[in-house]
């Protein structure tokens, strides 16, 4: 089943759309804080539709992504008490209570490293805000995290450019589904 060869030329078509980086820029703000698709899932085919452009690209996605992150740590901050039920209901409760255990032990780098990775960036950002997380290390950290993370994206797939076209489009699908899989099988056993 060819889904995701499907939906990665759907993403290089959207990527040349006039107003992608407005699209890529709005994904980028709303996963910071609730959304739970990565921009990384526009900003590869953009960069490979228009190399060019990474180094734009990848500035869009870190400056809308920190922005979303303040918004989430203001959303922990002031209106906590809305947001408390949403995350019981999507299962990410017991990921925001360790956040807030590892934010009182780890402060700077917890954000850093949720920036950085494929963790749950929003669970943290809200929790930061919840904790009262002083805002300059953690618009430093997410600036650090957010920005190493987006700009080796659009690094390496600009350097790869037609051959890293080739390698994701003969890979795609078996990729997709592993990480479905993973997905399916990681909720099971967090449940």
């Amino acid at each position: 089943m060819r889904l995701f060869s499907r939906m990665y030329d759907l993403c290089l078509t959207w990527a040349r759309h006039r107003f992608a980086a407005r699209y890529l820029a709005g994904l980028s703000f709303i996963e910071s804080s609730f959304f739970p698709i990565p921009p990384d899932v526009m900003l590869a085919p953009m960069t490979l539709a228009k190399p060019e452009k990474a180094w734009y690209y990848a500035t869009i996605t870190t400056v809308a992504s920190v922005l979303g992150g303040l918004f989430g740590y203001l959303i922990g901050m002031f209106a906590f008490e809305l947001v408390e039920p949403l995350l019981h209901r999507v299962g990410y409760w017991d990921r925001f209570q360790l956040a807030v255990d590892w934010f009182a032990e780890y402060g700077f780098w917890v954000v850093f490293v949720a920036g950085f990775s494929p963790i749950p960036y929003k669970v943290f950002t809200v929790s930061a805000g919840t904790v009262g997380m002083a805002l300059f290390p953690f618009l430093l950290a997410s600036i650090i995290g957010r920005g190493a993370r987006f700009f080796l994206v659009a690094g390496i797939i600009r350097l790869g450019g037609e051959r890293m076209d080739q390698l994701l489009r003969k890979y795609v699908d078996i990729l997709g589904w592993v990480v479905v899989v993973a997905a399916v099988v990681g909720y099971l056993l967090l449940r």
